[in-house]
């Protein structure tokens, strides 16, 4: 067995009395899938803002490879993507633009982001509406 890679602890989330995340505890191997499932209420996209370090938690800890994810949310980000349930592009900006804007804002240094879009648009076969805008691609 090899060492989880996400590790929630009793991670908690309350929005005044009202518990949207209660004592979450899990671990995550690399190269394992996962998916939170549940109804509207449950806690599913509070615990991916967690893990995001959007929303800060009241309660225990969680860390992507041995960082935390509130303290070293920076960093985290360069290790964890969320695609939220309503996936927002910049409809205004290619598909390569938009994979720039959203790499630039996770710290991607500029030649690993270029080399990182290329992998993109060839291994998604995006290359024909890399210069296409989002909104009509």
């Amino acid at each position: 067995m090899t060492e989880p890679v996400i590790v929630l602890d009793q991670l908690s989330k309350s929005f005044g009395n009202v518990h949207a995340v209660r004592d979450l505890s899990l671990q995550i191997e690399a190269g394992t899938i996962f998916g939170f499932l549940g109804p509207n209420g449950a806690g599913k996209t509070t615990t991916m803002r967690m893990l995001c370090g959007l929303t800060h938690p009241t309660g225990g800890r969680a860390t992507i490879d041995g960082l935390d994810v509130w303290q070293d949310r920076q960093k985290v980000r360069t290790k964890f993507g969320y695609v939220p349930q309503r996936f927002s592009l910049y409809l205004d900006l290619t598909v390569a633009e938009n994979f720039r804007f959203f790499g630039g804002a996770y710290g991607v240094p500029g030649a690993e982001l270029e080399s990182r879009i290329e992998h993109l648009l060839r291994g998604n076969r995006l290359r024909v509406g890399a210069r296409s805008l989002a909104a009509v691609f």
